[in-house]
């Protein structure tokens, strides 16, 4: 397999970003780490072997990326509103400085898919409904979808736009309505150990969907699936397989 390390000065985040690419070819895959996590858990847990045959057929290229969540969500003495001014930083590195490198990278200038496990699956999710002109396709596993759940009852505007109950609820756009309409969206989570929250949050999500008539593959996966990678490590592969025997890849 092809296995390159990158890294760059981010203008955006004043710090040079590291990341992974694996693959030679295919639709680009932006994963986002869990909490606490780094660019490289997703190979040291094993993600990248369980795609590995998607990943030499050449039909998707993973690219793994590093977090700030340290300095944003998960910055405990910081104010929320710092919190997530800090986040929005780091979308605009993801956005207007991540993304132009991949698509020099790998040559592929169409929309690209987002994933992610526990807190990387928040970003993939906020990621794709914040920018569906960069994303057209979702996998969040075992995702938060609640910014509360980093905050507590503490809010703004800068909080809500990155808390996706909440703006969809009130989303009215129908251009962006209608992107979701027409993109690949899937949201699992497992019945199992750990997986209180993020059952609370998928159901949440997916009762806004299906009252704004998006269609979305939410699955409920059984009461022995943890929130846990060796779950995560079944899920994604099977989704892929799915995207790839449905001509979506």
């Amino acid at each position: 397999m092809n296995i390159e390390y990158h890294e760059f000065y981010s203008e955006k985040l004043n710090r040079v970003m590291p990341f992974k690419s694996y693959g030679y070819a295919g639709k680009p895959i932006i994963v986002f780490p869990s909490s606490g996590g780094s660019f490289h858990e997703y190979e040291d847990f094993g993600m990248i072997e369980s795609c590995q045959r998607f990943i030499e057929s050449g039909f998707v290229r993973f690219y793994a990326v590093d977090s700030v969540d340290s300095e944003s969500w998960l910055n405990k003495g910081s104010w929320p509103g710092d919190m997530a001014w800090r986040h929005n930083q780091y979308d605009s590195y993801i956005i207007d400085e991540f993304i132009p490198f991949v698509k020099d990278h790998s040559g592929w200038n169409e929309p690209m898919i987002t994933t992610g496990c526990s807190m990387g699956a928040y970003h993939s999710a906020n990621f794709y409904f914040r920018h569906p002109d960069v994303f057209d396709t979702m996998i969040a596993l075992s995702g938060i979808y609640d910014a509360r759940f980093f905050l507590g009852d503490v809010s703004d505007s800068e909080v809500y736009l990155n808390s996706p109950v909440d703006y969809l609820r009130n989303l009215q756009d129908e251009s962006y309505l209608e992107a979701y309409r027409n993109g690949n969206i899937i949201i699992c989570v497992g019945q199992g150990n750990w997986e209180e929250d993020s059952i609370r949050d998928t159901k949440a999500v997916d009762e806004i969907l299906k009252s704004k008539d998006v269609p979305a593959w939410v699955d409920y996966w059984g009461k022995v699936v943890d929130h846990d990678w060796p779950w995560w490590r079944v899920q994604m592969p099977y989704f892929l397989k799915e995207l790839k025997d449905q001509d979506r890849l």
